[in-house]
């Protein structure tokens, strides 16, 4: 079976390697540093405003993170038209709590232009999504306007994962952690905002949704044994399609879900959003 995970994360080396030849993290640092200076030194009531994701999922009535996404590595183009100034801002009307924007473009087709686009169109927190090895996508997530990042647990060792959450904390940014199998809950620390079961297995982009029902009293479990100053937030992403699989979720312990394809291969992906949380809330 063709690994498709260790070929995106074989690319992305190589792409971040000439992404650093053009330009220095040094560089990004500096134009960091001049955004964080200058946030700190406006006027309260001229500051940016801090967008949780985490409070978002915790306090929404939906909890779905709706993601924009163009194509997927096993399935091909999902909409291959779709606008980062048009779809985002549909999600935000129809009720979503939070979103997800691929910026992978070998892969999915997506950019960091996606989220410069969406930012200020949008009131909600934007997660980018992509796959994050290196503290200088880190600061490319800060710089564009993202509120949080995605770490993958099959992408990154334990101690690994933990610099990079103390990273992104360090630029002000929320970390949703993905995990498929119990054997990767050694990657979860303290610090971790968001806790995502993947459905979707990134070896061979099989999805089946039973995945979240099948781990979560263990993760339960084993997040309780951890000293958290605030619980994390339980995500289950990918695979969901239905109002009734979301109260399903729900009823287990899961407060976000992230769902795309479904609403993405929708000629109205705000309107099939609004029928998705109408069904799962009960209006």
């Amino acid at each position: 079976m063709k690994d498709i995970l260790s070929e995106i994360i074989a690319h992305k080396q190589i792409e971040i390697a000439q992404q650093k030849q053009v330009v220095s993290i040094e560089h990004l640092q500096k134009t960091v540093d001049a955004m964080m200076q200058e946030e700190a030194d406006a006027q309260p009531t001229d500051r940016v405003q801090h967008r949780s994701m985490k409070r978002a999922l915790a306090t929404s009535a939906s909890g779905i993170i709706a993601e924009f996404k163009r194509r997927s590595p096993s399935k091909g183009w999902i909409k291959q038209e779709a606008q980062a100034h048009l779809i985002p801002p549909a999600y935000e009307a129809a009720g979503a709590a939070a979103l997800s924007i691929l910026t992978d473009e070998m892969f999915f087709s997506g950019t960091l232009r996606d989220i410069r686009t969406a930012r200020p169109l949008v009131n909600l927190p934007i997660l980018r999504k992509d796959f994050i090895i290196d503290e200088y996508q880190l600061m490319q997530a800060r710089i564009v306007g993202a509120d949080a990042v995605l770490l993958i647990a099959a992408c990154l060792t334990p101690d690994r994962c933990h610099e990079l959450t103390l990273q992104a904390h360090e630029l002000g940014l929320e970390v949703l952690l993905e995990l498929h199998t119990p054997s990767e809950f050694s990657h979860i620390c303290k610090e971790t905002d968001m806790i995502g079961i993947n459905n979707r297995n990134l070896g061979s982009f099989v999805t089946h949704v039973e995945n979240s029902f099948r781990i979560a009293e263990q993760l339960k479990e084993t997040i309780a044994q951890i000293n958290f100053e605030t619980a994390p937030v339980l995500v289950s992403e990918s695979g969901i399609s239905s109002s009734e699989t979301i109260r399903e979720l729900r009823s287990t312990g899961f407060q976000g879900f992230l769902i795309g394809e479904t609403f993405m291969r929708t000629e109205n992906p705000g309107n099939a959003l609004k029928e998705v949380i109408e069904g799962s809330i009960g209006f």
